[in-house]
């Protein structure tokens, strides 16, 4: 026994045994696959994806402001709407990959489809019949570059809605939960993914939007289609490296099943010992995991109730009998709900700054002298070093000091971390309230100059202490839905974090219709024509309070959340084994 005990444990630090394949379909060997040395090809094109995605997003509201001029609330609206739409697309693009395509080859339809749009993109601002006019100076555009640019932008929205939840998954996919050293290193990957994330999009709003300032729309978009198509061929060549998951099918079918065999049952009484509910047998579960059963949503365990012990058909079909496993799955999707809702103030809060934010920049002083002036967009620069410089303190300092207090493997718990970024979130918010009623204030001193004396830098805090807000927030939630989603999920568990951000931007944008309308019918608006005439100060007050009393609520249903806790050694109940009732596994 100890001799093949032994030679398990050499054979299981040689091949990876937890359902992934390599490119050749075979059982992985761990010398030679998955984790850094895969992972930092899947780091490379996220990288590009997001120099790209910001490069278009941070100027967007500029670009339409300035190119289609459009007024500030349109302009906003439709980069909340844009916003929006590209990260709730990551729900389809997320099934797909969990359900049929895989990751790897979702990743790589997604991405040609986004190269196209970048081409595409490029397209509308070099040729001529394109352009959106001839003329230096035009005071409207025509009508076919608004529909190449919006069909351009929107097919980068649909590539983003495979890229982005198949990518950060697959990235995860190339670390062993099982092994021990992999295991840590898995929970550094979100981290370092982030810092990839931050160097990309500090490239995307520096340099890139530099150039769009000064060498033209035109120019940075041929960088940035150069940059995708280099990219996408890096992540082919890393091909041999990955390890593989293949699809499951549809995990939607699963969940109705629970639901349908719970209500079938729904008479039952509940078994006196939980060990009388189904579970298959380890011995058939292969390298897959089984769910520990937990108290919550005791409805959904009827599902799991045996009616008949000796009639093997009623196991066979899995309309009438669930194992513990698909319940506590089922569990688990029900408990993202309240926690998904709990984040979209800090989503609303976070996706200003691409709008507002931005803007704020062009009414302030933002010479550094020598003829040289910063763009607009690049000050949100100042927010992706706050993140960087926050992901490597908690990831080098704080994790370590807290893994030893706590004793826990993270340090501390996931949505312990979410909830500290809120902190974060809440205190933006003040500060760009306080900011922007300094900026009208000076603004009613000297209307002619306008908010021109002021620097560009009095904005600085607001973006340090949002990127700083999103090393613990935005991670968090990678993290949270990536593991607590079931293994069958975790494309859609990721396009669920995404959609937290894609809901808050549209409703956003509610937000900023009903407040234009309320506050316009009984006095001046709370947004005008242009920001000088707006009260955007009243607006992040508002913000700030609803993120406050939203905080309260988030910390209840966090102190009473069950995390996913998977099966080492359990007894189960199942039905055919041999016949008999109750076998152990």
């Amino acid at each position: 026994m100890k001799l093949e005990k032994g030679a398990e444990t050499v054979d299981e630090e040689k091949w990876v045994y937890d359902s992934s394949v390599d490119h050749k379909g075979r059982v992985p060997l761990r010398a030679s696959t998955g984790v850094w040395k895969a992972s930092l090809f899947i780091i490379a094109i996220e990288f590009s994806e997001r120099l790209s995605y910001f490069g278009v997003a941070t100027s967007l509201v500029i670009y339409l402001t300035r190119v289609i001029h459009q007024d500030l609330k349109t302009a906003a609206r439709n980069v909340n709407y844009w916003a929006g739409v590209t990260t709730l697309m990551p729900l389809f693009g997320g099934f797909l990959a969990d359900a049929c395509l895989g990751r790897f080859t979702t990743v790589f339809i997604s991405s040609v489809v986004y190269l196209l749009g970048l081409i595409l993109l490029t397209l509308s601002t070099l040729v001529p019949s394109l352009k959106a006019c001839d003329a230096a100076v035009c005071l409207e555009p025509r009508k076919v570059h608004e529909l190449v640019f919006f069909l351009a932008i929107y097919m980068i929205s649909i590539g983003t809605g495979g890229h982005k939840p198949s990518l950060e998954s697959f990235g995860a996919d190339q670390f062993d939960e099982n092994h021990s050293e992999e295991r840590k290193k898995k929970m550094s990957y979100f981290n370092w993914w982030n810092l990839g994330l931050c160097c990309g999009l500090l490239l995307g709003v520096t340099v890139i939007v530099y150039v769009q300032d000064h060498l033209g729309w035109g120019a940075a978009d041929i960088i940035l289609t150069a940059v995708m198509a280099l990219s996408l061929a890096i992540f082919v060549v890393g091909r041999p490296f990955y390890r593989y998951h293949a699809p499951s099918g549809s995990p939607l079918t699963p969940m109705l099943q629970v639901l349908v065999a719970a209500f079938k049952k729904r008479n039952l009484p509940y078994p006196s010992d939980p060990a009388e509910l189904h579970e298959v047998p380890r011995s058939r579960v292969g390298k897959g995991r089984l769910l520990c059963h937990t108290e919550r949503l005791k409805f959904l365990d009827k599902a799991a109730i045996v009616e008949d012990w000796e009639n093997c058909a009623e196991k066979q079909n899995p309309w009438t009998l669930a194992t513990v496993t698909k319940v506590e799955e089922m569990k688990l999707v029900l408990n993202l709900a309240p926690i998904w809702l709990a984040t979209l103030p800090f989503g609303i809060s976070v996706s200003q700054t691409a709008t507002f934010f931005v803007k704020q920049g062009t009414m302030l002083d933002r010479n550094m002298g020598h003829g040289l002036e910063i763009p607009p967009a690049s000050i949100f620069a100042l927010s992706a070093i706050g993140m960087l410089v926050a992901v490597a303190v908690y990831e080098k300092i704080l994790v370590p000091s807290l893994r030893r207090a706590t004793g826990n493997e993270r340090g501390i718990k996931v949505l312990q971390r979410i909830g500290f970024g809120m902190l974060f979130s809440i205190s933006t918010m003040v500060v760009s309230a306080l900011v922007e009623r300094k900026r009208l204030g000076v603004v009613e001193k000297d209307p002619v100059k306008g908010s021109l004396s002021m620097s560009v830098f009095w904005l600085a805090p607001q973006f340090i202490i949002v990127g700083v807000g999103d090393a613990f927030t935005l991670v968090g939630l990678q993290e949270y839905f990536y593991d607590q989603v079931p293994d069958s999920m975790r494309s859609l568990g990721i396009a669920f974090y995404l959609s937290v951000i894609g809901a808050a931007n549209f409703i956003s944008s509610l937000l900023i219709t009903a407040i234009d309308h309320v506050t316009g019918r009984f006095g001046r608006s709370w947004f005008g024509k242009d920001l000088n005439s707006s009260r955007l100060d009243y607006f992040y007050w508002l913000l700030a309070g609803i993120t406050a009393a939203n905080l309260i609520v988030y910390v209840f249903l966090a102190r009473r959340y069950s995390y996913k806790s998977v099966q080492r050694s359990v007894a189960v109940a199942d039905c055919c084994e041999d016949g008999s009732r109750g076998s152990m596994a």
